[in-house]
């Protein structure tokens, strides 16, 4: 089989639409793949939408005629405790490591509950690649909470300490 033969075999498969063509010959064998192959069968399914039931007693009858899957919570009565949460400011982890609230595990914690700190003054240490990066206040405040276990590590903008800034 000639080249010229060969390459007016490409352009009539290319053309025709076909997927795929093996040719074989004596001297010869060709197998001609075109990149438009079917589009895959994809299978999707609807969401689903998973919601708990209100507990009841088991003496009670159902109050509604609602199943008991399509049934959905409201939400709970305590969110002014997130809206409370929204006057703090956060001190976030400004890189990944090890967190740690004291410089050696025989020294006193940096900051703790109820401290009143000051801009520029030590609040933790994050230990990366063996580098021990002191972490600097960068507002004035008092620590409301901990937002990070001891000796544990820590991503990059991860909470770390919630500060009452008033």
């Amino acid at each position: 089989m000639k080249l010229t033969e060969i390459q007016d075999l490409i352009k009539f498969v290319s053309k025709s639409g076909v997927n795929e063509v093996e040719l074989e010959t004596k001297e010869v064998k060709i197998v001609i793949r075109t990149g438009k192959q079917a589009a895959p069968v994809v299978y999707q399914t609807a969401p689903v939408q998973i919601t708990t039931a209100p507990a009841q007693a088991t003496n009670q009858p159902a109050t509604n005629n609602v199943p008991a899957t399509q049934q959905t919570l409201t939400p709970a009565a305590n969110t002014p405790a997130a809206d409370d949460e929204s006057k703090y400011v956060i001190i976030k982890s400004p890189m990944i490591g090890t967190f740690y609230r004291s410089s050696s595990p025989d020294k006193p914690q940096f900051v703790g509950v109820g401290d009143d700190i000051e801009i520029g003054k030590p609040v933790c240490i994050i230990e990366a690649m063996k580098l021990f990066n002191e972490i600097e206040s960068e507002v004035k405040g008092k620590i409301i909470k901990v937002l990070a276990n001891d000796a544990t590590p820590v991503e990059y903008d991860q909470p770390l300490f919630l500060v009452d800034p008033s």
